[in-house]
């Protein structure tokens, strides 16, 4: 089969992977696999596919959201700052920053969560603050409570990375 023919059940496998695992952790504030999907989706097909494996997932995410649906300039936010994920993990994967071994690729993938991280929650806190103000104030509410998903993260992309990466090795010598 092509391999850009195979990129379409993919996008869609990653992208509901999004949505399911979001519903896993709905009760876990801020706690979630979004980002690290996204990211290992660009590292795994490139620019594009991650992106729009952040984009769809959390598309659905936020559209479908077991406590009602985003209103739709969050929800675009929130999209967007998915896709950078995506984004990030496509200049990882060129770099070839996954070759890096030991406390340099911890290392790496910390800094790596931290960048998608907080390129998701600026322009979501930045929506979030400009529609229900006062602006500052809850800008720099939304940024700490984001402080959350960013330790969460430091602790989700070096432990995952390494076997996703792995199995991924293996399935593409198939």
């Amino acid at each position: 089969m092509n391999s850009r023919l195979r990129l379409i059940p993919r996008i869609a496998l990653f992208s509901a992977l999004i949505y399911v695992l979001s519903w896993g952790t709905s009760y876990l504030p801020n706690v979630n696999l979004v980002f690290f999907i996204a990211f290992i989706a660009g590292a795994f097909w490139g620019l594009v596919p991650g992106i729009l494996v952040g984009a769809i997932g959390m598309g659905l995410w936020t559209t479908f959201h077991p406590f009602g649906p985003a209103m739709p300039p969050i929800m675009i936010a929130q999209v967007i700052g998915t896709a950078f994920s995506g984004a990030i993990g496509a200049i990882f994967s060129k770099n070839k920053w996954y070759e890096l071994t030991g406390r340099t690729l911890i290392s790496a993938l910390v800094a790596v969560s931290a960048v998608c991280t907080v390129l998701f929650y600026l322009p979501v806190n930045f929506v979030d603050a400009w529609i229900f103000r006062p602006f500052w104030p809850r800008f720099i509410g939304g940024m700490v409570w984001s402080l959350i998903s960013l330790g969460s993260n430091a602790i989700i992309f070096p432990v995952l990375f390494r076997p996703v990466w792995q199995m991924y090795n293996r399935e593409r010598l198939v």
